[in-house]
């Protein structure tokens, strides 16, 4: 046996346990150990029956992803054959379900002829969120047991179900109260008792709700409409589809078929790197897993407005109370009346019980005066974007926190070391930049000053991924990593407007490419006199900042967007759904007429390609500047923050996929282009497509 199984035999009963920490991937380790224990069960004429079990924790987490694409993932015994000598052993084999059984995890224990399991485990194929399908009968034997109709559903949504439900549903046979072994033995020996042999899923028909012709037709309208952009979930609903046509081992080849045509495209390979991205974000160079981090039992935020609001959600929800802190009564019972009302849109959706809001608005605490927090760990300042007003505060904070507070600005651009400056404690000043709406956006950049300790930088870092966020370091800069990047994208959707383009042509190419939207509409749901206040900023301090001033021209009309109900759309009341409005295109055209520029026909290819290479070239110089650890840091940013859509990777995944040399040429080209003197290409790309090599390692 490998180190990664045990066997023992228990009055006639043999088990296998396994223990390939930390969730019993199915690695090259552990499928031999399996096999082995499968055949001394097989040739000892005193075992009557076999259970396979992992920890009460862990089943089996399902393949070890780390293996994909390399020579260990075909390595022999591999998951499949494993399946196909369990339906070819002869004496009854019980599955014995802790924790949870995931992916190939479900599909091991699918080829066993029956499954026990605790109270709570939950059970799933969610192969779906890694851009492929099940790859070892899962799509054959599932809906065998749970029917077409729930097999579709669990597999092209990847959910898990609990064990409760799947008792009704036949996935398991039994839930085990107590002690998980001893029931699975207890199960296994009442099998034997009664005389049951081996019960095959591979014999059984799936049950279809009516016609298949029909049932799989409107499955495909269902699932396709769901799917935009993702290939994985109408490949399963084949699968599935092939399941109720064709034999078994007919099924199983087709599966195959499909699920290697997924393993080798750029979805799948975008998926599985956003999945180790997340991973990474938190390993940072010179700060070690073992840096002591601050105790965190109580937060203060400054700011009830839509930003402090959300922030505030992020702590009570986690059970970290909150003081907020406003300068004006009306101010503060606004904020709170937001929260409120957030909090009971849940509650009336079903997704949160009354009593659990009633506990989180207990934690927080409302004060109109500052020294309100003093006793805070950590404090959170979310006023207006000013460096002037933010320094004013943190004057303030620095005079009342007490020693050991950590002093945060939730700035979105400005200078975090001119902040901290002003302060006698600098190292425990960080930028931790929440994204809009903050109780619900998933980035958080912290940004780290030039001073700040390196036990802030991993307190912050661990109170990130606790209050749920995904925690990504950016170095100092105007803009840090996403807002720097954004400018550039921007930039390019005004010149595109000037060029030719109307606004809804720009964000129709954007979200025909699977952006969650375009950058106009984008600009009116953030507000276009945030970006216009940046401008004028910017006019100021670079005095060779290029951008188009139509933009402006749509702010100086007071069109903000949305919140105005004007913007580069008409907004209808209470709709937020971006209508056309003849007012912008003549404001456009004007433009153009004023400006000499002469309108040509744009493609789509050409917008995307705008829009997404200046997102990659500013990242090449954020990376070769050190603002970003690493490229893969950078996707996060956008893949969490930025809508950007998770089955191209992040745009640096993206260009890698599509070939630097490819991307520089497109930027070169630009450059001879409208306004090309914004198209330097960064020195890091150029280097990188000379070398034929990738931004991701």
């Amino acid at each position: 046996m490998s180190d990664a199984t045990t066997y023992s035999v228990h009055d006639g009963i043999a088990v296998i346990v396994m223990n390939n920490p930390p969730v019993n991937g199915l690695g090259s380790v552990l499928r031999p150990g399996i096999v082995e224990g499968m055949k001394k069960a097989e040739a000892d004429p005193a075992v009557k029956a076999l259970v396979i079990m992992g920890t009460a924790k862990a089943f089996s987490g399902g393949a070890d992803i780390r293996e994909f694409n390399t020579p260990k993932s075909s390595m022999s015994p591999t998951l499949p054959e494993i399946n196909d000598a369990q339906d070819a052993f002869k004496k009854p084999m019980v599955a014995a379900i802790g924790g949870f059984a995931l992916g190939g995890g479900l599909e091991l224990a699918l080829g066993c002829h029956y499954r026990v399991a605790l109270p709570k485990t939950l059970l799933g194929l969610p192969e779906v969120k890694l851009g492929i399908l099940p790859g070892s009968g899962g799509t054959q034997r599932l809906p065998r047991v749970v029917g077409a109709a729930e097999g579709v559903k669990m597999m092209t949504t990847g959910n898990p179900v609990p064990a409760e439900k799947g008792l009704p549903l036949g996935l398991i046979d039994e839930i085990v109260q107590g002690d998980l072994l001893e029931g699975a033995l207890a199960f296994a020996k009442k099998l034997v008792a009664e005389g049951k042999g081996p019960r095959r899923i591979r014999d059984l028909a799936v049950k279809v709700d009516g016609d298949p012709k029909t049932f799989f037709e409107a499955a495909r309208a269902e699932v396709g409409k769901a799917s935009r952009g993702y290939p994985a979930p109408l490949e399963i609903v084949a699968c599935v589809e092939a399941a109720v046509n064709l034999p078994f081992d007919e099924g199983r080849k087709e599966e195959r078929r499909r699920f290697a045509g997924l393993v080798e495209g750029n979805e799948s390979k975008a998926l599985r790197h956003m999945f180790f991205a997340e991973r990474q974000t938190s390993k940072i160079p010179d700060v070690p897993d073992d840096t002591p981090t601050r105790k965190i039992e109580k937060a203060a935020v400054i700011g009830a407005g839509t930003m402090g609001g959300g922030i505030t959600m992020n702590f009570v929800n986690v059970g970290i109370p909150v003081t907020i802190i406003e300068m004006k009564q009306d101010a503060l019972d606004r904020g709170m009346a937001t929260i409120k009302k957030n909090y009971a849109n849940t509650v009336s959706k079903g997704r949160l019980k009354q009593e659990e809001m009633d506990k989180r608005m207990a934690l927080i605490t409302p004060a109109l005066d500052i020294a309100a927090g003093k006793d805070a760990d950590i404090v959170i300042e979310a006023v207006f974007e000013r460096m002037d007003v933010k320094q004013e505060i943190f004057k303030k904070l620095d005079a009342l926190m007490k020693p050991g507070a950590i002093l945060a600005s939730n700035t979105s651009t400005l200078d975090v070391d001119a902040i901290a400056a002003v302060t006698k404690r600098p190292q425990d000043v960080i930028g931790t930049h929440f994204f809009s709406p903050a109780n619900v956006m998933r980035l958080l950049e912290v940004v780290r000053g030039k001073a700040t300790g390196k036990d802030v930088l991993a307190t912050t870092m661990a109170l990130g991924k606790k209050i749920k966020k995904v925690p990504v370091v950016s170095g100092v800069c105007d803009g840090f990593i996403g807002n720097r990047m954004i400018e550039k994208y921007g930039q390019q959707s005004l010149f595109l407007l000037d060029e030719g383009c109307s606004p809804q042509q720009v964000d129709a190419a954007a979200q025909k490419w699977g952006l969650a939207m375009g950058p106009l509409a984008m600009g009116d749901m953030a507000g276009l006199d945030i970006g216009w206040e940046i401008r004028k900023r910017r006019y100021v301090e670079r005095p060779n900042f290029v951008y188009s001033k139509v933009g402006d021209k749509i702010a100086e009309l007071g069109r903000y967007g949305q919140k105005t109900g004007k913007g580069w759309y008409l907004y209808e009341a209470g709709n937020r759904k971006p209508v056309p409005d003849p007012e912008v295109e003549k404001i456009i055209a004007d433009y153009r007429k004023a400006n000499n520029i002469q309108a040509r026909q744009i493609s789509d290819e050409e917008i995307v390609e705008r829009l997404i290479y200046a997102l990659v070239n500013e990242a090449a110089y954020i990376l070769e500047e050190g603002i970003a650890l690493r490229a893969s840091d950078i996707d996060m940013v956008y893949l969490t923050g930025y809508g950007f859509p998770p089955y191209r990777g992040g745009p640096m995944f993206y260009a890698d996929t599509v070939g630097l040399p490819k991307v520089l040429a497109s930027i070169e080209k630009f450059q001879k282009g409208y306004m090309g003197e914004v198209w330097k290409p960064a020195p890091l790309l150029v280097k990188l497509a000379g070398e034929g090599k990738r931004f991701n390692g």
